[in-house]
């Protein structure tokens, strides 16, 4: 059955936090402040422009992956945000892809964390921390590289280029 948003469309409305249309918050996200109404459509607002600038496209659909939070008819696909309660500065973004076994999963992830701390001075963060929801079938393996992404990142201060999670590289 094909969900439509409140307009009879495929989209909710640009700019509308819809709950029941964005994924519900998983594991990386427990107990930290997860983003809803404003704040959550604010710094997505932002996602989608850093997407656009920096090509982080879901090939599939063929639009910017920000807009996956607004595609009613993968209600449980797309963005979670949450400040981390530890650290300030640190925002945590978990992406749930539209299925378990999504092959895109990982170079969506990775151009996600790219982009956010690429273009950090966009945003209010140092840094943004990323995670895929557990529901997919290797999140296991990919929150392994981004999490090594996130460590050289830390230590370098520089977001890791494309070669970054082959072996033997720093």
């Amino acid at each position: 059955m094909k969900r439509l948003g409140a307009s009879g469309s495929t989209f909710d409305e640009e700019g509308s936090f819809v709950p029941e249309n964005v994924p519900e918050p998983d594991a990386f996200l427990d107990g930290h402040d997860v983003l809803t109404g404003e704040d959550h459509v604010d710094f997505h607002a932002t996602t989608w422009d850093l997407f656009e600038e920096r090509g982080v496209y879901d090939m599939t659909f063929g639009y910017n992956l920000a807009k996956l939070n607004l595609d009613t008819r993968h209600p449980m696909a797309g963005f979670r945000y949450a400040e981390d309660a530890d650290e300030d500065g640190v925002l945590r973004a978990e992406f749930t892809p539209t299925t378990e076994f999504c092959p895109a999963g990982n170079s969506l992830a990775i151009g996600a964390f790219r982009a956010w701390n690429g273009l950090s001075e966009r945003h209010d963060y140092d840094l943004v921390r990323v995670r895929v929801a557990e529901m997919h079938n290797e999140s296991e393996s990919l929150n392994d590289d981004l999490q090594r992404l996130e460590d050289i990142f830390e230590e370098t201060g520089e977001v890791p280029g494309p070669d970054a999670l082959t072996e033997g590289s720093p």
